[in-house]
């Protein structure tokens, strides 16, 4: 058999090589679904197991709260709390005779409201003889009027009420309607077992509606309901929703049912509900026991109601709260457990719902297990979360073949990019060693011809002698300064650089950075143009930092502007800041190099392309510099030239 015979094995090699590399990776598959099912039954497991305890300490949590509750109830009923009225609940302290006192939330009626005793019927013979067995309603108006004038404030309300009925009879229907206001001033006083305002408004309110003032009728009918609505008089519960569902129909809303179902008149008409049958509970059970307590959730008018109670010497404290008071005050229970809670009276009606049910796991505790007044359910608020580890790792078995060759193509674009910045970078640095290395050798070539011209040629006059040293001394000037430029931006770019901080007033300084720039053989072509707005504008820096800065921006517009051309530096104001200009002539800077050209050893492709002399430092040293100045640089570039402008913060503004 022939060598070259192994390189083409027959069909059942490849099949056996398919099956002996397949079954493996089969198996992994199989196994690997295997350790991610058992891991979740485990996650699931270990879910079930946080949500019993968190079940058992939120019961416990809650049981406390309500016998904390319980036990603050007589301060509770004596100071009140905002949070009672906040949240929908109601304190009471209830009497043999009714309602004592109450703090939070309005109760629309009371229980067993007593009525004061009304005055002896002997009172009213004479006059309603008059009015029903002889119909003198004019006699029976005069004699009820002189009641009305009786010390006896009873007695007043009383008359009232039968003289403003004769009045009626009698046709006088204004004196009646004045009759009514007078009733209803006397406020509170009871007639028939009913306030006097009460009647007084409600009587107002029937005789205007048939009188066909409806606009009045309606107004007084509204004024009668928010009253009622606020609780205004202790009425018992058929006199409320008599009283209530008349001043309604007098306002023209007829359709009481919706109105009771409104979620404020409903919340509280089933906390005052609650309140009743407490006290009717209380009144029937032997005259309630000493240490009769207890709590509650019961179903009022289709709303669950919450009720604690308990007696204190001869009178029972109740509270009752609708499910916003749950909520708020004991949500922190569960929400620092991260659970949901599904609260549930005895007969099924759900009380208090903590979020949407999810389709996680979830521990039921009933009432007979916790004391509780509801059964508790308590769920995981965030089952996605809790079991993220066990998608993170199907999602690793899935895609770790995608990920190996992420990694490949990741990995190598990484390495070109980083390799490109690399390269990128060290083009720069070889470009700033090559202009530094240029800005040195011309003053030096040219101080060697000099030094060179005054050894060998002894014979030179004063004169040019003194021109040699003249041209020596600027040409050292210049290395100095550009070696000093070199080192402050070492210092910068190491972050040791240090300012003397000072007020300085910006037009001379201006002026005289300008001044000594113009002295300078890079500005001799270029005539210097200034233009300062009125008034003192005073910036705090260093002084020879930020001269260093306005002539790098010089420099760069001398060179870059045309021969001959202009350049105009500008001093004003701009809101708070001071803003120092430079303006070329020059060719302008591309806008996709704009926000290149302050990097380091960034020079533009048109300096380079003209062979205008540089090293690219220039403009990162002016960034840095009115940066660390608290400023910031900004640049306006087109074909007619570029503007760059310091902007500084105004040292007059800032200390006003």
């Amino acid at each position: 058999m022939a060598v070259s015979d192994w390189f083409r094995p027959p069909r059942y090699l490849l099949a056996l090589f398919l099956v002996l590399t397949l079954a493996p990776a089969s198996g992994l598959v199989w196994l690997g679904w295997r350790m991610l099912a058992l891991d979740r039954a485990l996650a699931r497991q270990q879910l079930q197991n946080r949500l019993e305890g968190a079940g058992d300490l939120i019961a416990a949590e809650l049981d406390r709260e309500l016998g904390a509750l319980e036990g603050t109830l007589p301060a509770l009923v004596t100071r009140g709390s905002e949070a009672l009225e906040r949240d929908g609940a109601v304190v009471v302290a209830l009497g043999r005779n009714g309602l004592d006192r109450r703090a939070g939330s309005t109760l629309l009626f009371v229980p067993d409201a007593a009525p004061d005793a009304d005055p002896s019927s002997t009172i009213w013979s004479a006059a309603e003889a008059d009015e029903f067995q002889h119909g003198r309603y004019e006699r029976a108006i005069a004699e009820f009027r002189l009641l009305a004038q009786s010390d006896d404030v009873r007695v007043r309300a009383g008359a009232l009420v039968r003289m403003a009925r004769n009045l009626r009879k009698a046709d006088r229907t204004a004196e009646a309607l004045q009759a009514y206001r007078d009733l209803a001033a006397l406020g509170d006083v009871s007639v028939g077992g009913e306030p006097a305002a009460l009647i007084g408004r409600q009587a107002r309110c029937a005789l205007l509606n048939d009188l066909g003032r409806l606009d009045e009728s309606r107004a007084e009918a509204a004024s009668l309901t928010t009253d009622l609505e606020g609780g205004r008089w202790p009425i018992d519960r058929s006199a409320f929703l008599f009283q209530w569902q008349q001043a309604r129909r007098w306002t023209g809303v007829d359709d009481t049912t919706a109105s009771l179902s409104s979620p404020r008149i409903a919340n509280r008409l089933a906390l005052a509900t609650a309140i009743d049958g407490l006290y009717r509970e209380w009144r029937d059970t032997a005259r309630a026991p000493g240490g009769w307590h207890g709590r509650r959730s019961i179903w009022v008018n289709e709303r669950p109601v919450l009720v604690i109670w308990r007696t204190v010497d001869d009178r029972l404290l109740g509270f009752a709260a609708a499910p916003r008071y749950i909520g708020d005050a004991w949500s922190h229970i569960w929400r620092d457990r991260r659970a949901l809670v599904t609260l549930t009276d005895a007969d099924g009606h759900r009380v208090f719902e903590g979020g949407p049910p999810g389709l996680g796991p979830s521990v039921v505790r009933t009432q007979p297990d916790t004391g509780l007044p509801w059964t508790l359910r308590v769920a995981s608020a965030e089952p996605d979360q809790e079991l993220a580890a066990l998608a993170g790792r199907r999602a690793l078995l899935l895609a770790g073949l995608g990920l190996t060759a992420f990694l490949v193509l990741g990995g190598s674009y990484f390495v070109a990019r980083a390799v490109q910045r690399e390269l990128a970078i060290v083009r720069l640095q070889s470009d700033f060693v090559a202009a530094v290395s240029h800005e040195f050798r011309t003053p030096l070539t040219s101080m060697r011809h000099l030094t060179d011209l005054l050894l060998t040629k002894p014979a030179i006059g004063d004169e040019r002698r003194r021109t040699y040293y003249e041209v020596m001394a600027r040409e050292i000037d210049r290395l100095h300064h550009f070696v000093e430029t070199l080192l402050d931006f070492g210092r910068m770019e190491a972050g040791v650089e240090r300012y003397q901080f000072e007020p300085i007033d910006a037009a001379p300084f201006v002026s005289a950075v300008v001044d000594e720039f113009r002295r300078e053989i890079a500005a001799g072509s270029h005539p210097i143009e200034t233009n300062a707005e009125e008034g003192r504008a005073v910036v705090r820096g260093d002084r020879e930092a930020l001269a260093r800065a306005l002539r790098n921006l010089l420099d760069n517009a001398a060179k870059y502007s045309p021969a001959a051309a202009p350049i105009h530096v500008t001093l004003n104001r701009e809101g708070r800041r001071v803003a120092i200009g430079v303006h070329d002539r020059g060719p302008g800077i591309p806008a996709s190099e704009q926000k290149l050209i302050f990097q380091k050893f960034v020079r533009g492709a048109a300096s380079q392309a003209a062979g205008i002399k540089g090293t690219g430092v220039g403009l990162t040293m002016v960034q840095q510099i009115v940066k660390d100045h608290g400023g910031d640089v900004r640049l306006r570039s087109d074909a007619a030239g570029s503007s760059f402008i310091i902007l500084l913060p105004d040292a007059v503004e800032h200390d006003t």
